[in-house]
């Protein structure tokens, strides 16, 4: 059954999951090969650090190959796949670990086993820890003395970004791979190879185009989900077709739109099949908010969520919105927007569509300033441009030996010990010297900042009125 699955090794990995008949159809499909593997063309280039782990070309590049691994991608773009490749292609023993619910206890088990059976026959082991960043700082401490010994092959899969989820030590000492999200492209290969393929629907339906279309929509760049959601439409197909003495009758069995809406309970919102609704769509929603327009940007919203749109992805149009378009004239919407962005991950739909509608009307209702917007690219245009001049020396870092010699700090004034707590003296280079790249609006909070911030000017030396 293993060899059926991921095709010849050079020995039989022990611990990989054996493929039971009626196992879900991602199971089943899941790639035998490299070749197999649905995007990640970045990692998978010949001489590729994950290329020598799945496929060593001899003992010393085994020997040169990461013997820990971290990675690092969205669900569904294939962490779990990788992880058999590196056990089944090389014979391998494989253990699997899951953070949600393995212990220190556990781990360490898995390491004494394998230091045995690396010292008494040779057995190597790959470890894998689905979830990783769910493990605490001690249990990815437990994990350090395999790594660095290569008592195991450890190769860690996380969707969270392993630089705040995984203890440094541990990183310093692993490779991290990046897996891109699938493209629309990848993800209908992979349906269509389960359609086709005798591992999977073998043939018996026949997916219609804005049925595909659909799913590929809902899926959302995970293969994983793809193939569940095609599952799942085809069973429907099938069931609704199973009438005895006709099984001969027929030819496949036709998935239309109507069978994937009924199978997954999601209406399609009609998007045409090259995605100019797609970006028509986002279009609108952001140009409402940006217009002011709450009724207009609800129902974009309700659009998108209807045709399956990934919330995060609405969620982080809604982020940038509140930085782009409200910015200082209600600093609180940005506030609104990132907590809306982080409650949406937290428990997803549908729930999260209320989170995104109250996001959604603080936006759209709030007042608009683009001044913060406007003056980063202005400043950025001048750094670009070569306009950077020195550093004033008052302003220059004092603290180190010598730094007093070469006049760093001097003159420097305290800016609390002045009144209103604004020192009179120059920040800018002296090429920039005057120059104002933020001008606030008459909008909202705003109004505030202009009044405040040109008594500042006025401190500081510029063309503001008289504090």
């Amino acid at each position: 059954m293993f060899d059926d699955l991921f095709g010849a090794a050079s020995s039989t990995a022990e611990g990989l999951p054996a493929v039971r008949e009626g196992a879900p159809l991602a199971v089943r499909m899941r790639p035998r090969t490299l070749t197999e593997v649905a995007g990640q063309e970045h990692l998978l280039v010949a001489g590729s650090p994950l290329r020598r782990l799945v496929e060593p070309a001899s003992e010393a590049a085994r020997r040169a190959a990461p013997t820990s691994v971290v990675l690092w991608g969205p669900p569904g773009t294939g962490k779990t796949t990788l992880a058999y490749l590196i056990a089944s292609t090389s014979g391998r023993r494989f253990v699997e670990l899951s953070a949600v619910t393995a212990g220190v206890k556990d781990v360490r088990a898995v390491i004494d086993d394998a230091r045995r059976r690396l010292a008494t026959d040779g057995t190597e082991t790959v470890l894998f820890i689905d979830e990783v960043h769910r493990f605490t700082k001690a249990q990815q401490d437990a994990l350090l003395p395999s790594v660095e010994n290569r008592w195991v092959t450890l190769v860690a899969a996380t969707t969270e970004n392993p630089s705040f989820s995984v203890n440094s030590p541990l990183l310093s000492r692993s490779l991290l791979l990046t897996l891109q999200p699938l493209s629309v492209d990848d993800v209908r290969a992979l349906v269509r190879r389960a359609v086709d393929d005798e591992r999977g629907l073998a043939g018996g339906v026949e997916l219609e185009r804005d049925a595909e279309e659909h799913l590929l929509r809902l899926a959302g760049g995970d293969a994983r989900k793809a193939l569940t959601i095609l599952e799942a439409a085809a069973g429907a197909a099938l069931s609704a077709q199973d009438e005895p003495g006709d099984d001969d009758e027929h030819g496949p069995v036709v998935v239309d739109l109507a069978t994937v809406e009924r199978a997954i309970d999601v209406a399609a919102v009609r998007y045409d099949r090259d995605g100019d609704q797609h970006y028509d769509v986002i279009s609108a929603f952001i140009k409402s908010m940006r217009g002011s327009d709450v009724d207009a940007s609800l129902h974009y919203l309700a659009r998108m969520i209807a045709a399956g749109e990934d919330p995060r992805f609405i969620a982080r149009r809604i982020v940038i919105a509140a930085a782009e378009d409200v910015g200082m004239a209600d600093p609180s919407a940005l506030q609104t927007a990132v907590a809306a962005a982080q409650a949406v991950a937290l428990i997803g739909m549908p729930e999260a569509r209320i989170i995104l509608a109250e996001a959604v009307v603080h936006l759209a209702t709030a007042p608009k300033s683009n001044a913060a917007y406007v003056g980063i690219d202005r400043a950025l245009a001048d750094v670009r441009a070569g306009r950077i001049g020195s550093v004033p020396a008052h302003l220059r870092d004092a603290h180190y030996a010598g730094a007093q010699k070469l006049g760093h700090g001097q003159g420097y004034v305290y800016a609390h010990d002045e009144p209103h707590a604004v020192a009179a003296q120059q920040y800018l280079p002296d090429e920039l010297a005057g120059t104002h790249y933020y001008e606030p609006s008459d909008r909202g909070f705003e109004r505030q900042v202009t009044d405040r911030l040109a008594r500042i000017r006025s401190i500081l030396g510029g063309d503001g009125p008289d504090a």
